[in-house]
């Protein structure tokens, strides 16, 4: 009989920089208000994002379009996955409306992947942003998009719209593509943001850390990105959200993402911005 003697893994414990903000205040509950009387949904809560409170509580929201039920199964996100309901067409004159009463100046939205529509949701996220234009003429907006699977007349209808800032996150590095996102591809995504960029849009991407990455494979991702045409980059600290999610194998210090923004930034990138707690929307209104 083996003498070996296999130990439970320990429980990373979540260090001090990673403390959340409580939800509360004025701002908080009306954009709650807003969003639950729309019939709207936000990445803030379906995606467990930990900067809601500050971002509710500043009187903003990431709106999520389609539904909140997505066709992928992301090993990292918290959106659920399945088959969704048909999307409602109304959407998007909803949406446009909440960013009035908001009285938002720079509007971000994502999606969730509609894999099994015929156009992939595409003409819902143009609706959604020329409606959003319409009723409120003189805002800015940074849509952050799924990569349409790389049918790309979809992906010039929705960037036709000229959405001032047009985001498609790599997530992670090339290596860890199957295991993070099993339904997309690391070429493909690059291509996507190729393409935009050609289009004449600002382009934009970012990056989870903390999944067992290595500093020469943020490297490669970074210049891979600055190749295809990537103006700015956001990297932040992956959180497991269930213990049905991947687990996180790093918690990385905050010197070693101011490390990778100087890298970053002497690459190439016109903005990185970088640290634990930074997401894909966050301070979004800075990357016009």
């Amino acid at each position: 009989m083996s003498d070996l003697v296999i130990e439970p893994q320990r429980k990373r414990i979540k260090p001090d920089w990673l403390k959340i903000q409580i939800p509360v205040g004025e701002n908080y509950a009306a954009v709650k208000h807003i969003v639950k009387t729309h019939k709207l949904h936000t990445i803030c809560e379906d995606g467990k994002c930990p900067n809601m409170g500050e971002c509710w509580g500043a009187g903003t929201a990431t709106f999520m379009i389609l539904g909140n039920i997505c066709t992928r199964s992301c090993s990292f996100c918290a959106v659920a996955t399945g088959r969704p309901n048909e999307y409602d067409r109304d959407e998007p004159k909803r949406v446009a409306e909440a960013v009035r009463l908001m009285n938002i100046k720079h509007c971000v939205i994502t999606s969730v992947n509609r894999d099994e529509l015929k156009d992939k949701g595409a003409g819902v996220w143009a609706d959604t942003i020329r409606e959003v234009k319409l009723q409120n003429p003189g805002v800015t907006m940074e849509t952050l998009i799924p990569d349409f699977k790389a049918q790309w007349e979809l992906l010039e209808m929705v960037i036709g719209e000229k959405p001032e800032v047009v985001s498609h996150n790599m997530e992670t590095v090339e290596r860890l593509y199957r295991l993070v996102r099993p339904q997309a591809k690391y070429e493909r995504s690059l291509e996507q943001i190729r393409r935009t960029k050609e289009f004449g849009r600002r382009t934009k991407s970012g990056i989870m850390l903390g999944l067992g990455e290595t500093d020469d494979e943020v490297f490669k991702a970074m210049d891979d990105l600055v190749e295809h045409g990537c103006d700015v980059l956001t990297l932040g600290q992956y959180l497991q959200p269930t213990k049905m999610h991947l687990e996180v194998v790093e918690y990385v210090h905050p010197e070693k993402f101011r490390m990778y923004k100087e890298v970053g930034e002497n690459k190439g990138f016109k903005i990185v911005e970088s640290g634990p707690m930074v997401r894909s929307s966050y301070h979004a209104e800075r990357h016009i």
